[in-house]
């Protein structure tokens, strides 16, 4: 059997670094990656490839060009290397990214079954271009790789015809197999914090950067913090461009608690995760670590597309109102805030289960 895995971006790479391991326990299957390259830069790919020790067989080298233009790209290179240089049985797409939805168009046009990992999760917010990507990759492909009860509800209403497999959550599968590396990381004393005593803080996405009004409203979140915590804060290329467009750059510099850098390794991230006091972002993965550390993750969004780390986990969905960020920022101190659990099939063998599946 020869499976094709595509990944595209950091979210990707963090979904697929168990599978050739996983591969090994069976004889005649054949795993190979492509990248696209839609994340390209030292920054955002070769240090996860480095730390995960995962080589991908094929790149395609996209450039940085428009949303449309680099699934254009992918598309082309794709069909040629699958034309030409190996043609899989089974193409595996995980996540939600447009490298996502052009592997996906490819694999439905070359007559190749694909399977979605992470299939089923919904936003029900359009506006997403991350909710169109999983919508169309559903609608096309066979089979379905679940990691969460929401993503059964949501395709069985659909009415999909493919194979549902609710299989756990393969980004759990990363961060159980490199707890070691993670633990032995130093990044605490290299930027000079303490376990419980800082805040880690992501943000990036258009509905809170893309104004001058969301940027200062983050300015005043992070300036209240400040007088309590520090604030660790990996910054999204995006964010810094748009806090100087709006002026602001000086306003953020000059807050002595709050901790600047660009984005950092999975291992120093992992840890700076595990070990903080609570996590405020907009991420999508975050939500997932953080339920799986029981570290309270406050997330910035209208929706998420991850229901369970609410009902289970950690994590609480709030709108960026300073008010009612201080209501659980509040909980969070009293220790009155919820502890969470750690949901089901969410115990680091979910790549496992999808082998047997794909082989059986």
């Amino acid at each position: 059997m020869k499976i094709l895995i595509l990944v595209g971006t950091r979210p990707n790479f963090i979904k697929v670094t168990q599978f050739r391991k996983a591969a090994l326990h069976h004889p005649g299957v054949d795993i190979k990656i492509v990248h696209t390259g839609q994340h390209s830069d030292e920054k955002m790919a070769d240090i996860f490839f480095r730390q995960f020790e995962l080589s991908p067989d094929f790149f395609l080298n996209i450039s940085m060009a428009a949303p449309a233009v680099q699934m254009g790209e992918i598309m082309i290179r794709l069909a040629a290397l699958m034309e030409n240089e190996f043609r899989p049985d089974i193409l595996i797409v995980p996540g939600d990214v447009n490298s996502t939805l052009a592997g996906a168009l490819v694999a439905n046009k070359m007559n190749i079954r694909l399977a979605h990992l992470e299939s089923g999760l919904r936003s029900f917010d359009r506006t997403m271009p991350e909710e169109i990507n999983r919508l169309m990759t559903d609608e096309i492909s066979d089979l379905y790789f679940v990691t969460e009860p929401s993503g059964i509800e949501h395709l069985t209403n659909e009415n999909r015809n493919g194979q549902i497999h609710f299989v756990g959550n393969t980004m759990i599968d990363t961060l159980v197999a490199f707890q070691s590396q993670i633990d032995q990381s130093t990044v605490l004393q290299d930027i000079n914090v303490e376990k419980s005593k800082y805040v880690l803080m992501t943000i990036h996405r258009p509905s809170n950067v893309d104004s001058k009004e969301g940027l200062e409203k983050l300015l005043a979140l992070i300036t209240n913090l400040s007088n309590r915590y520090k604030i660790v804060f990996p910054i999204h290329p995006r964010t810094i461009q748009r806090i100087a467009q709006f002026g602001l750059k000086d306003s953020f510099d000059a807050i002595e608690q709050l901790i600047v850098s660009e984005p950092i390794g999975y291992f120093e991230f992992q840890r700076l995760i595990r070990d903080s006091k609570f996590i405020l972002t907009d991420s999508g993965g975050i939500q997932e670590e953080s339920t799986y550390c029981r570290v309270p993750c406050l997330t910035l969004r209208e929706n998420t597309e991850r229901p369970v780390t609410i009902i289970q986990g950690t994590n609480t969905l709030i709108p960026f109102d300073l008010q009612i960020l201080d209501k659980y920022i509040s909980e969070i101190e009293n220790g009155s805030y919820k502890s969470g659990a750690i949901p089901e099939k969410w115990d680091g063998k979910a790549t496992e289960r999808i082998m047997r599946i794909l082989t059986s």
